[in-house]
């Protein structure tokens, strides 16, 4: 069976009062959370989505429109995205709030779900689930919520309005509620043709796995774990395009991930990672070959030639104590 989710971006571009003290539109952080919820929610299996307000802005769709719209659909759930206002002058409140109708015990229950997703997002002050008589939440035959993700207004909270990761991240946060909510699964990962997968890791404990996964999710980037020959390996994309995977790849090591490119039937890299197991008070050499620190200063002659002790562990490099330096960890031997 199908479940049908009514997403709405509050108010339109043009709606009187709805924008910050600088003149920004409330619409414009609105639908970036609405339109980031429906692209995410593409993901899971037996899901279907009806937006509500004007995907351009240019229309402030009346709200008994929006909600005809939504009973006509037979949505199962309805989420309403807005942002706060409080005087409409820069100010220091802040928080995040859900909404519910008053005694409506599966809004409750749908706002009480997805309301610590929102909260993980925006990393702001934890406002609660409430209860209001608005349009959208009374007259909606499905569970309803509406979201207040931050405040217009505030000098703390526009700094994450402005963010669009932020947004996003709030959207695919929701859509991970609403699949919670609904018992939605993810659609199968496609493996016909050849494959370029872009991964950040392979493990042979799963924590370790878990650990960069939940790191990757953290900087905006889609996860999951793929179990291969006593491996755990962390996934972040998959295409048919060897260019769509160098994309991500690219990303990815801006945001200070390790990455490799693994083709479906031959791997696209020179060579796979090999799996260390680096220790603080471990003895390692620097590898011949290798040219330049971590930091990015040239490597001496002498210093590849002499045993040294790890004093501290990242991801991506050690610090070696007996030359105080960070050294990358696919340089040590």
């Amino acid at each position: 069976m199908t479940r049908i989710v009514a997403i709405d971006a509050g108010h339109g571009i043009n709606t009187p009062g709805k924008r910050t003290p600088s003149g920004e539109r409330e619409w414009s952080f609105n639908t970036v959370v609405a339109q980031s919820i429906i692209n995410h929610l593409k993901n899971y299996q037996g899901v279907k989505t009806v937006r509500l307000d004007d995907s351009t802005g240019k229309r402030d769709v009346p709200l008994r429109e929006r909600t005809n719209k939504a009973n006509k659909a037979n949505a199962d759930i309805l989420i309403s995205c807005h942002h706060n206002a409080n005087t409409g002058r820069w100010g220091n409140w802040t928080g995040t709030e859900t909404y519910h109708y008053p005694k409506s015990t599966q809004g409750n229950r749908l706002a009480k779900t997805i309301h610590p997703y929102v909260l993980k997002a925006y990393g702001l002050r934890d406002r609660g689930i409430k209860s209001a008589n608005f349009h959208m939440l009374r007259e909606s035959k499905m569970p309803a919520i509406l979201i207040e993700g931050g405040f217009m207004d505030s000098n703390i909270d526009i700094k994450k309005l402005r963010n669009k990761k932020v947004l996003e991240n709030a959207g695919r946060n929701i859509a991970e509620g609403i699949a919670k909510y609904l018992g939605l699964k993810k659609k199968p990962s496609k493996q016909t043709g050849k494959l370029y997968k872009v991964q950040i890791g392979a493990y042979k404990q799963k924590k370790n796995a878990d650990a960069q996964a939940r790191r990757a999710k953290d900087k905006g980037f889609d996860q999951y774990i793929v179990k291969e020959k006593g491996l755990y390996k962390v996934q972040i994309g998959a295409f048919s395009k060897k260019s769509n995977a160098d994309q991500l790849a690219t990303k990815a090591k801006k945001a200070g991930f390790d990455v490799y490119i693994e083709g479906a039937t031959k791997s696209t890299s020179k060579s796979k990672p090999k799996i260390k197991t680096l220790k603080v008070g471990q003895k390692v050499k620097i590898k011949s070959s290798a040219k330049k620190y971590a930091t990015g200063e040239t490597i001496p002659s002498w210093v590849k030639k002499k045993t040294h002790t790890i004093q501290q562990v990242t991801t991506t490099k050690v610090l070696l104590k007996e030359i105080f330096s960070w050294v990358k960890k696919s340089d040590i031997k």
